[in-house]
């Protein structure tokens, strides 16, 4: 009886021992039985300022926060980020929500759906020189525009056109690499080139086109409602995890706050994860980004993230135009808003 008494008395002592260094580390008993949840986290393209904060988040510490461990990789494009997040291999990632509508058009794609939207503007543009006669939409009449294989805003092109009267088959399009889309518009090989808002325009601007000689012909100025880059969760992990995923939400806004508060340094810390980064490019970058496709008006009053239901319905029958639906999905398809906080968490001064 005398040894058992003694095993206890050393049992207890152990306990008490553990307890007391636990309490003097600051870590509670919730805190170590709730491990991190590890979070792969695709892009769907090479690193610039748009991702900042995803990587402000992170700098911060937003996420561990949230008792996240988040990695981040790029894919080659929104198809290839959204089969890793499909076979789990990612467990969210970043993509063109334009993209998402219609990958869930395929026979037997996994029911992914967007959580939150970045862009709420989508970035799709034609950027010309006025030099060669381009101030507004209607003047690509009859001139050359160089197009990237793969070039997303293409898709969204019939549907614009035909909202603002032009001619389709009076625009040329020269298929171009990627590669080179700056450099033949500042060799004036072509009239205008499509893209993105916030790419080909700053860079033309760094190879030392004149700002004067750029117009942004933005879709979204000429009638286009599509959103842009939103992040995209796999149904599992969703149903499995939840709160990691509302977690990870809340902890981008922050990175957002963070980004809009110190665009010098958020500009910075993704500068820093580039190649050879240029720091001032990048920040150009940002500002553009910020302005043209985060920070709008809507996202003013309604907060970052969210989508108005009867807009993306309008922009998946832009979508419609010049893709044929096996079954045209509903906005209820393709955005899941469980995942958000309430509005005033979601505002951003």
């Amino acid at each position: 009886m005398s040894g058992f008494k003694t095993t206890a008395l050393r049992c207890l002592l152990a306990l008490s021992i553990s307890l007391a260094t636990l309490v003097a580390r600051g870590v509670g008993a919730a805190e170590t039985a709730a491990p991190s949840v590890a979070i792969h986290f695709s892009f769907d393209r090479p690193l610039d300022a748009s991702m900042a904060p995803f990587f402000l988040a992170a700098k911060d510490g937003s996420f561990s926060a949230e008792r996240l461990n988040v990695s981040f990789s790029s894919a080659t494009g929104s198809p290839e980020a959204l089969a890793r997040v499909a076979k789990g291999d990612s467990e969210l990632a970043l993509v063109d929500i334009n993209e998402l509508i219609r990958f869930r058009d395929k026979e037997d794609a996994a029911p992914v759906k967007a959580v939150f939207v970045l862009f709420n503007r989508a970035p799709y543009a034609i950027v010309a020189r006025r030099s060669r006669g381009i101030q507004v939409l209607p003047d690509l009449d009859g001139k050359t525009v160089g197009v990237a294989d793969g070039d997303l805003s293409m898709r969204l092109w019939p549907a614009l056109a035909q909202q603002n009267g032009i001619k389709t088959s009076r625009t040329k399009f020269h298929k171009i690499g990627a590669a080179v889309r700056e450099p033949i518009l500042s060799a004036g090989q072509v009239d205008a080139v499509a893209g993105f808002n916030y790419l080909s325009a700053v860079n033309l601007r760094d190879r030392g086109v004149p700002g004067a000689d750029l117009v942004v012909l933005r879709y979204a100025d000429y009638g286009c409602e599509a959103y842009g880059f939103a992040v995209v969760v796999n149904p599992a992990f969703a149903a499995a995890k939840p709160d990691a995923v509302k977690g990870f939400v809340r902890a981008l806004i922050a990175g957002i706050a963070g980004t809009v508060k110190e665009p010098t340094r958020a500009a910075d810390e993704a500068a820093s994860r580039i190649d050879d980064g240029d720091r001032k490019l990048e920040l150009d970058r940002l500002h553009t980004v910020l302005a043209d496709n985060v920070l709008t008006d809507e996202v003013r009053r309604n907060g970052v993230g969210g989508i108005d239901p009867a807009r993306l319905e309008r922009s998946i029958g832009q979508i419609a135009q010049d893709f044929k639906f096996r079954k045209r999905p509903t906005a209820g398809d393709i955005f899941d808003d469980s995942f958000l906080p309430p509005v005033a968490g979601r505002l951003i001064n």
